[in-house]
């Protein structure tokens, strides 16, 4: 698939659709977006207007405009001429294969459905299709139109040629793209977040630390190191002239003996109140959403920090 004229459809305009829209428009596609929600193409377009300044500053391709965005709140209609079409919908299995059934109602049978499912597995969403040979996974990290990294993957009757293609369509556009060779719940990316919320919250929970502490653990501690190497990367760095190997043979019994003491994640939701409150507790001092915005200049900053160093990969 190449990227000159391709016409992209994007099923769903929630924060992640959103964000797919502001990403594939300022790589200069023609973008048809619909979602059902009462006054869905107005906060889509205050959206992308709010957005533009940032991704204007991660670079626009030629031809790049917010006028190339059409919306409709027809599915048919959305997808009639899509090349490649972009699903964002609720994470629910029912919803996904209403909104499957909907698009292959109208869209052309060559046509690639990328969900962007942060946890179902694309056999399952797949299961009924018309033509399940092309759709894959297309997982993207929030905020979308700033994030590079993309989870690709397939289900059982998906085509590994649509896989590559889906994959080399992804990367045209700047994405980073990693591959799940086996469908696993939350992929792969979430799947190491949980494990790190996992802890989190046992910590917090056994009166290890206070919410606003295990955050700066991971904000001023690895998680600066794995903004930049991954954790296999920074095992070996740590290994000196052994490296990884060295490493896990050193710390491999510690490891083992911490990994015992790790807590579970919990199974009520009883512990959702102490944590939001934790989480109160920490932004008492601060503007949440100036936060967020000046996270997104940090992130887009590190982003061309890493660019333009050749060894970081």
């Amino acid at each position: 698939m190449t990227t000159r004229g391709v016409n992209v459809a994007i099923v769903g305009t929630g924060v992640i659709g959103a964000g797919w829209a502001a990403h594939f428009l300022a790589h200069g596609f023609t973008v048809t977006a619909t979602d059902p929600g009462h006054e869905a193409e107005s906060r889509l377009r205050n959206w992308i207007d709010n957005s533009w300044p940032v991704v204007e500053r991660l670079g626009l391709a030629n031809g790049a405009s917010r006028d190339k965005l059409t919306f409709t709140t027809d599915v048919g209609t959305a997808v009639r001429n899509a090349d490649f079409i972009q699903e964002s919908g609720p994470e629910r299995l029912d919803v996904k294969h209403a909104l499957i059934a909907s698009i292959e109602s109208a869209a052309r049978p060559d046509a690639i459905i990328a969900s962007s499912s942060s946890g179902l597995a694309i056999s399952e969403i797949q299961a009924g299709a018309k033509h399940p040979e092309r759709i894959v996974l297309g997982h993207p990290f929030n905020p979308s139109h700033i994030m590079p990294l993309v989870e690709v993957g397939g289900g059982k009757l998906t085509s590994p040629d649509n896989i590559a293609k889906t994959m080399a369509f992804y990367a045209s556009t700047g994405k980073k793209v990693i591959r799940i060779d086996k469908e696993v719940k939350g992929h792969i990316a979430n799947r190491l977040q949980v494990a790190i919320w996992q802890e989190a919250i046992s910590l917090v929970q056994r009166g290890v630390a206070s919410v606003e502490d295990v955050d700066a653990a991971i904000s001023y501690g690895p998680g600066l190191r794995w903004a930049l190497l991954g954790p296999f990367l920074n095992l070996h760095a740590s290994g000196g002239p052994g490296g990884i190997t060295h490493v896990l043979q050193h710390l491999g019994p510690a490891q083992r003996e911490w990994a015992r003491d790790l807590g579970m994640y919990p199974e009520t939701d009883d512990y959702i109140e102490s944590i939001a409150s934790g989480v109160d507790a920490e932004l008492r001092l601060y503007d949440f959403p100036e936060m967020l915005r000046q996270r997104d200049e940090l992130l887009i900053q590190l982003l061309d920090a890493k660019r333009s160093l050749s060894q970081i990969p």
